[in-house]
């Protein structure tokens, strides 16, 4: 049974930092690409970030470019985000996705997606 688990969101201050990560099971994780995207109260999912199956090749939006760091390591099956100088409108339910031989950022192209850990910043 493949699963993705979020944890490490909660409340902080803007221009505070999180960490947030992503559990793997039940697949190939070391395989896969994998995502982070988020989802506001009211707006659509947004892409956010991605990796390759290495950890060598990342990408960002430009919404949290120079703010936001993805990596993984594969021998935990995990892969993480570390977001900085964060600002009230990077309040949203962020989620961890896996897109198996796609190097994609829409998130039709993801093939399992985890249950979304909230991020509230405070102003």
């Amino acid at each position: 049974q493949v699963q993705l688990v979020e944890s490490g969101g909660g409340l902080v201050q803007a221009g505070g930092s999180l960490r947030l990560s992503c559990a793997a099971s039940g697949y190939t994780f070391s395989t896969y690409t994998m995502g982070w995207f988020r989802r506001a109260p009211g707006k659509e999912r947004e892409f956010l970030a991605r990796i390759n199956w290495s950890g060598m090749i990342t990408i960002y939006a430009d919404a949290v470019k120079g703010r936001c760091t993805i990596s993984r390591d594969n021998a935990k099956n995990t892969v993480y985000l570390q977001m900085n100088s964060l600002k009230p409108e990077d309040t949203a339910d962020y989620y961890c996705a896996a897109a198996n031989g796609r190097w994609t950022a829409a998130a039709t192209d993801y093939k399992y997606w985890g249950q979304g850990t909230q991020v509230t910043v405070s102003s």
